[in-house]
């Protein structure tokens, strides 16, 4: 029988969440109905906000430019005649990372999910932010359609007056969030033309109140599937997305960051099981930040640990390093290899009208805060070598807001 330790904050947590959750959906539903989207695109925005992020393929003919764009984004790696390898790379790269997306329905869902995010955000916002609507999400990839500069076209066309761009990574690395702000500068240096919108950025939000509570309630969602002779055996392994060492070393902040949500979401859940940060999708033969989230699996089972939580800690929808790398790769065949007993993942926040409640309040806080950015995005890296970086921040901190 399972102590009354773990279950009992379990289900406090359960109890405790059930009013706020269902208070906060509620009102999420309700918004939801003042604005249809056929109204929405038939109107003016006046504040338009931009939704960035990698993106992912949507069908498999669209993996070979995903990628060709990814090995050619210098804002992402430096690699030795970029302009040739990276183009071999992709190509080698393209039938493997094929069947990886026919494995997980053909392609990813990130598009998908980005825009019922944006859909339910800004229907939100035109309710909690009567003086900054009509508000229009617009989503910019950096390597598939709608790409960020796509966007901004058509948010230029659309004649938006002010232009919040809103990172959908609540960590900020220099190299995702990064790089799609290096974007948005390029844009506008390249043309020689200044921004017709006034810009600001939603840099980094790691611990946001409702983002710790989703993520929380997801934590707490898949642990009560766990047979509950087992629950207090369970090892939460929080698992990132990892990045070379080098890059760290260089002081990106990213996982200081990445280490202050899992803080947040364990304190909310009151410590209620053992746990670690891990990181995941590793590439070539440079040394990576670990533990390395497979390794960490493979160590426990030898430990006996073998009930084991897995939670998407830096992804906040399902892409491929969720629905293959994490179900496929670790919990089914890994799994299998090292003879878990009982291996979960958290859902990712996808859908849940909560998570949509935590962007549209992001947005309403940052639009009343008259801020341009983060006081942490005006300052470089300590020994960043990207010149691109310091124009894209001093672009963003010296916008004019209306």
């Amino acid at each position: 029988m399972a102590s009354l330790g773990s279950a009992g904050r379990l289900i406090r947590f359960a109890r405790s969440s059930i009013g706020v959750n269902v208070g906060w959906r509620s009102t999420a539903a309700a918004f939801a109905q003042t604005v249809t989207p056929e109204v929405q695109e038939n109107r003016k925005p006046k504040t338009g906000i931009l939704m960035l992020n990698m993106g992912g393929p949507e069908k498999l003919e669209d993996v070979h430019d995903f990628l060709l764009r990814l090995f050619m984004d210098t804002d992402l790696m430096k690699l030795p005649v970029q302009n040739k390898l990276g183009p071999f790379i992709a190509k080698r790269r393209t039938p493997k990372i094929q069947e990886q997306y026919s494995k997980i329905g053909g392609g990813s869902p990130i598009k998908h999910w980005t825009s019922m995010q944006g859909e339910g955000m800004v229907r939100l916002l035109d309710r909690m932010s009567p003086e900054t609507a009509p508000h229009k999400f617009y989503i910019g990839f950096r390597y598939v359609h709608p790409l960020t500069e796509e966007a901004i076209e058509e948010m230029e066309k659309d004649g938006v007056e002010r232009a919040v761009a809103f990172t959908q990574y609540p960590q900020y690395s220099c190299s995702t969030t990064g790089s799609s702000l290096n974007a948005i500068y390029r844009y506008y240096s390249n043309r020689g033309e200044r921004p017709k919108m006034s810009w600001s950025v939603i840099d980094r939000w790691p611990t946001h109140p409702l983002l710790v509570e989703c993520f929380a309630e997801h934590v707490i969602n898949e642990l009560l599937k766990f047979p509950e002779e087992k629950r207090d055996d369970v090892v939460i392994l929080f698992s990132a997305h990892s990045l070379p060492l080098a890059v760290v070393n260089r002081g990106d902040p990213y996982p200081q960051e990445v280490g202050a949500t899992v803080q947040r979401v364990m304190e909310r859940l009151g410590h209620c099981n053992p746990y670690r940060l891990v990181w995941q999708s590793r590439v070539g033969p440079m040394p990576w930040l670990g533990p390395q989230t497979d390794e960490v699996i493979k160590g426990l089972c030898e430990r006996g640990k073998k009930n084991i939580l897995l939670v998407p800690i830096a992804f906040t929808s399902d892409h491929i390093e969720t629905l293959h790398e994490l179900d496929i790769e670790y919990g089914q065949l890994l799994g299998e290899e090292c003879g878990v007993e009982n291996i979960r993942r958290a859902e990712s926040l996808n859908g849940n009208p909560l998570f949509m409640k935590a962007l549209a309040d992001l947005v309403q806080s940052h639009l009343k805060s008259k801020e341009l950015c983060s006081r942490q995005l005006t300052l470089r890296c300590p020994l960043c070598t990207n010149p691109v970086c310091a124009e894209t921040k001093s672009f963003f901190a010296n916008q004019k807001l209306p």
